[in-house]
């Protein structure tokens, strides 16, 4: 598990373990922006120094997505079920639809007159 961290100006930074978080936090050199994900903001002006990072995704049903560091440390792990039932949901709409159309409803008075007092 990693926290991230954002620069003083709001850029990302590379991800820290949470001891070093817990040490920022202490000595006042950072505060918590986020409780989740975790995220917190340093206080004092730092490099900038970034590693690329890559992503991964596994398609499917069930996708499965995670960004990883060079040297393999996985940064950010999701997984994301991908509906089935908007189809289904579809037709049955259609047939509710369908069916207030072409309902045959008896007959029922004009009510537009139906003022308590005349106008004569």
């Amino acid at each position: 598990m990693l926290v991230f961290v954002l620069h003083r100006d709001g850029r990302p930074l590379m991800p820290c373990k949470p001891a070093k978080a817990k040490h920022l936090l202490r000595a006042g050199k950072a505060e918590v922006i986020m409780l989740r994900p975790f995220t917190i903001k340093l206080n004092f002006d730092t490099d900038s120094h970034t590693q690329p990072v890559y992503l991964g995704q596994e398609p499917g049903l069930t996708q499965g997505i995670a960004a990883v560091r060079n040297d393999g440390k996985v940064l950010f792990t999701i997984e994301a079920k991908c509906r089935t039932d908007v189809s289904n949901n579809l037709l049955e709409r259609r047939s509710y639809r369908r069916g207030r159309r072409f309902r045959k409803t008896r007959y029922r008075k004009a009510r537009f007159d139906n003022r308590g007092r005349s106008n004569n």
